[in-house]
Order: C-alpha cells, then sequence, then structure tokens
C-alpha cells in the first residue's frame, strides 16, 4: 500500500504543471549559463539588458533585441511559446504573418533541453515578485 501511495505521488507531481512561480533547478541554470554566453549574449545582453532602445524599431522596420531581465516582457510568455520561439524563430503564430524578426532559429543549433536550460538561466535572473506574478499571469491563460 505504501509503494502504491509513492507511486501515486510521483504520478501526480510528473503531471503537475508548473505554474512558474518556482525558482528553477541549479543545475539546469548551471547548464544554461554557457550555452546562453555563446548564443544569445551578443544580442540579448550579458546581463540580460538587451539592445537599447529595443521598443523602437530600427531603420529595416525591426526591433532591436528585447532585454530577459525583469526590465522585458520574457517573462510575460510561457515556456512552452519561449522554447518554440527560440527553436523556430519569431515566427507565426508567435508574431504575425510577414513579421521580420533578427531572432534566429536556433533548432539544430540546440537541442529542446539545451532551450530549457537557456530559459532558466534567465528564468534564474528573475525576482520572487516577478516570478509570483508570472505565476499569476500564466494561471489566468489556463482558465
Amino acid at each position: 500500500m505504501r509503494a502504491f501511495a509513492l507511486g501515486a505521488a510521483l504520478l501526480l507531481s510528473a503531471c503537475a504543471q508548473d505554474d512558474g512561480s518556482a525558482p528553477p533547478d541549479p543545475a539546469m541554470v548551471a547548464r544554461g549559463a554557457p550555452l546562453y554566453m555563446t548564443h544569445c549574449a551578443s544580442c540579448h545582453g550579458t546581463r540580460l539588458e538587451g539592445e537599447p532602445d529595443w521598443r523602437i524599431r530600427n531603420r529595416d522596420g525591426r526591433l532591436p533585441a528585447p532585454p530577459h531581465d525583469a526590465s522585458g516582457h520574457t517573462w510575460h510568455h510561457p515556456d512552452a511559446q519561449l522554447l518554440a520561439i527560440t527553436r523556430d524563430g519569431l515566427v507565426p503564430p508567435h508574431a504575425p504573418p510577414g513579421y521580420r524578426s533578427n531572432m534566429p532559429a536556433f533548432r539544430g543549433v540546440l537541442t529542446d533541453d539545451e532551450i530549457r536550460a537557456v530559459l532558466a538561466y534567465i528564468r534564474s535572473h528573475w525576482p520572487p515578485e516577478v516570478l509570483a506574478a508570472r505565476a499569476e499571469m500564466l494561471r489566468g491563460r489556463s482558465r
């Protein structure tokens, strides 16, 4: 009976969706840090600060790279969407048809697990109040 209870608890915890309020796993953060520095920091900044004037379009009509720290909007998006944007680029359904972006697709460069590690590294920089606000926002979307 005890083994059944333990198995049921493990199954329920595996099925539970992370609401985004908990700090990320330190091992994932450690794995993601060098990946971020290698593949993301040149545009999004070594301190996740993004490019200057990231909300103002460049002459080519494209927006500069946004920050991934708490001042940006990355935390407004579910992890699945962030993974898809990183893997496939900023294309529909995550951008309007015809939208032009400098965000490259990392499919074939990073695995999904590596992208998750990068996202853990980014998330590790968000203060508790941002994690709580994100959790509340994501709960609201799932209703």
